[in-house]
């Protein structure tokens, strides 16, 4: 638990300097994040006690949901309407759908009654100093009245929607991660009963979502995609995202992509100048490459997944930097050995940065060896070496140590002091993404076969061959 608040310290810390108000609200309501992603919120005393009836509902019926309550009211002149609203903003009753400005019952034209939240306020001494001050002053009664207010279906949240369908003592919490217009969902077994109904809650209350989706495997294909089953809408998956300013066009039941990754994106990207070239070994459909471009770097960008390829060159397209960028259709470990080898011996010769962007958590760090007597000439005193920032995963107690471990063993070189790793997100419980950056050493990259190095004398594990490797952006 210690380890996973103090990485969750760590990462809204680097949110915040990046300006994401959105990863500290994710701290704040635990299980929400960013980048459009509902799940559990804080909930407010319940105005809604759904009829009985409704719990264990398969096939949504949106009028068994409807009751009647009785709220608190204010009658209020007309005159001074807006003024008293401005005035009892805290205390207003706030209820999606719910008008708090309604038709006094007497049909006075010269009258409305101002709707209360039952939960703030009981009686007149329920108002602030501030609010009773205000009253006074528009010459309005404290006396309260009480008001029928019929709710419907339209007037509920998700989680009272969910809570009084599924069984009474599991978690009715759905997550969900927003993708332009689908939702993407992992439920959990218990809420698989109710799936469709989850699905048709989830586009209902979600302006803009039109199709959901849930999981229903891991994600275990070459190509890093996985099996969903629509849940709800159109089974349209060609989505429409934009992400730190930059537009995307995906098919997203071919190709991987993860609004959580935004932030990482970001920063990663803020690290290229104009004039810098960038390797993306892993580029998915641009995320890292296309923002690289925009900001004038040189690109070259590769993706073993035939569709994410072809969005790729898709969204260069889209963002006019098809110029800027050359894309790849290859494995990684092989454009590491042709397009990056055939590159580096004259860039090496320049004063702008190389970066090789290394995002395949699963199995990167395993990519490493890749740059192994990558370059057979003599290297000359001045060089230009490359930064490689190579993802991975780590459930190790200390991760840091572990990617730093396990990037040394495949690239035949120590790393410790002689690298640094960022954290950048917790995944799972005791599962951690990390970043280790370094300069490519000339000793690696510039040594013989015979000459290479082990920092440790058991053997490094065997690699799974490339084309079983997933792609992760």
């Amino acid at each position: 638990m210690l380890r996973f608040l103090s990485r969750t310290f760590a990462s809204v810390q680097t949110q915040i300097k990046l300006g994401s108000a959105a990863v500290l609200q994710s701290f704040l309501f635990s299980d929400s994040v960013s980048s459009g992603l509902i799940g559990r919120t804080m909930m407010e005393p319940k105005l809604y006690r759904p009829p009985p009836e409704v719990r264990g509902m398969t096939s949504l019926d949106k009028d068994a949901f409807t009751q009647t309550i009785r709220v608190p009211a204010l009658q209020v002149p007309t005159g001074v309407l807006n003024k008293v609203m401005k005035s009892l903003k805290k205390s207003t009753i706030q209820r999606p759908g719910v008008h708090r400005v309604v038709q006094d019952k007497e049909e006075s034209s010269g009258f409305r009654l101002v709707l209360l939240d039952p939960h703030r306020v009981s009686s007149a001494s329920s108002f602030s100093e501030a609010e009773a001050e205000a009253l006074r002053s528009f010459d309005v009664s404290e006396e309260l009245q009480q008001y029928e207010l019929k709710l419907t279906y339209d007037n509920l949240k998700t989680e009272e929607v969910l809570e009084a369908v599924l069984p009474q003592g599991q978690d009715v919490t759905s997550a969900f991660s927003r993708v332009g217009h689908i939702a993407h969902m992992n439920l959990r077994d218990h809420q698989l009963p109710y799936k469709n109904l989850i699905g048709q809650v989830i586009m209902d209350k979600n302006p803009g979502v039109t199709c959901v989706v849930n999981k229903t495997n891991v994600i275990d294909s070459t190509y890093r995609n996985f099996k969903m089953e629509v849940l709800a809408g159109e089974e349209n998956m060609v989505a429409k995202v934009k992400e730190n300013g930059v537009t995307y066009e995906f098919d997203f039941s071919h190709v991987y992509w993860n609004p959580r990754l935004s932030t990482e994106h970001h920063r990663m990207v803020q690290l290229v100048k104009r004039g810098d070239t960038v390797f993306d070994v892993f580029a998915g459909v641009g995320p890292f490459a296309i923002p690289a471009a925009r900001l004038g770097a040189k690109v070259l960008a590769n993706d073993l997944n035939p569709e994410s390829y072809r969005w790729l060159q898709h969204n260069c397209k889209l963002n006019k930097v098809e110029s800027k960028v050359q894309t790849f259709n290859l494995d990684g470990r092989d454009f590491i050995r042709g397009p990056v080898k055939q590159e580096l011996p004259a860039l090496l010769k320049g004063e702008s940065a190389v970066h090789v962007v290394m995002n395949l958590p699963a199995l990167a760090l395993e990519f490493l060896d890749a740059f192994q007597g990558l370059l057979q000439l003599e290297p000359p005193c001045e060089l230009s070496l490359p930064t490689v920032h190579c993802y991975g995963f780590s459930k190790h107690d200390n991760p840091e140590a572990d990617v730093v471990e396990r990037a040394s063993r495949s690239l035949g070189f120590p790393l410790e002091n002689k690298c640094s790793v960022h954290f950048v997100r917790n995944v799972a419980p005791n599962k951690d993404m990390m970043c280790v950056r370094f300069t490519v050493p000339k000793e690696v990259l510039f040594c013989s076969s015979e000459a290479k190095t082990e920092p440790s004398e058991e053997p490094a594990p065997k690699r799974p061959k490339c084309e079983d490797a997933p792609n992760l952006t």
